[in-house]
C-alpha cells in the first residue's frame, strides 16, 4: 500500500536548519550568529577565490610554469585514413570523403578544421575534402588513385 498524504516527509537532507540567526540574543543565535570571532568569514558578502587554500601558496601558483601558445593559433581535428578505410569497407561513404560524413559519423565537430593523418595504406581510390593534409596522407590518397582536395572554408556543408 503507498503512503498517505498525512505522512509524507521531504527527501533526506532537502530540509535545512530553520533557525534564523542574527535576531537577537534571546533566539540563541544572535551575536555572532555561529560565524565565529572576527575574519573574513564573519563578515557579509564574503565570498572565498577558487583555488584559494587557507592561506597556503596555491597549486596553481605553486606548479612552474613552461612553455608557450600562440594565440593565433589553428587547431585541427586529425582524422587518420585506417578510419576513412573502415568507412569505405563498411559502406557508410561513397566515393567522395567530405567534412560533412566526417561530422555526420561523430569523427569531427560541425565547425572543426579538419586535417587527414597518413597513418594507413588507402586500398580504394577515393577523392578526400578537407582543410590540411599530411604528407603521408596526401601520398597514400594519390598512390591509391585518389585525390586530395584543400577546402578553404570552416563551414561544413
Amino acid at each position: 500500500m503507498g503512503t498517505s498524504l498525512h505522512e509524507l516527509k521531504p527527501a533526506q537532507g532537502a530540509v535545512r536548519n530553520k533557525r534564523r540567526l542574527g535576531r537577537g540574543e534571546a533566539s540563541g543565535c544572535g551575536g555572532t550568529a555561529s560565524r565565529g570571532h572576527k575574519g573574513a568569514k564573519s563578515r557579509s558578502g564574503y565570498a572565498e577565490k577558487t583555488g584559494f587554500e587557507g592561506g597556503q601558496m596555491p597549486l596553481q601558483r605553486r606548479v612552474p610554469k613552461f612553455g608557450f601558445t600562440p594565440v593565433r593559433r589553428k587547431a585541427y581535428r586529425g582524422v587518420n585514413l585506417h578510419v576513412i578505410q573502415r568507412l569505405l569497407t563498411d559502406g557508410k561513404i561513397g566515393a567522395e570523403v567530405r567534412p560533412a560524413h566526417l561530422v555526420a559519423h561523430g569523427l569531427a565537430r560541425q565547425r572543426d578544421a579538419i586535417k587527414i593523418l597518413g597513418h594507413a595504406v588507402l586500398k580504394e581510390s577515393v577523392r578526400v575534402y578537407a582543410h590540411k593534409f599530411s604528407k603521408s596522407a596526401e601520398a597514400a590518397i594519390k598512390k591509391a588513385g585518389g585525390e586530395p582536395v584543400a577546402v578553404d572554408k570552416l563551414v561544413v556543408r
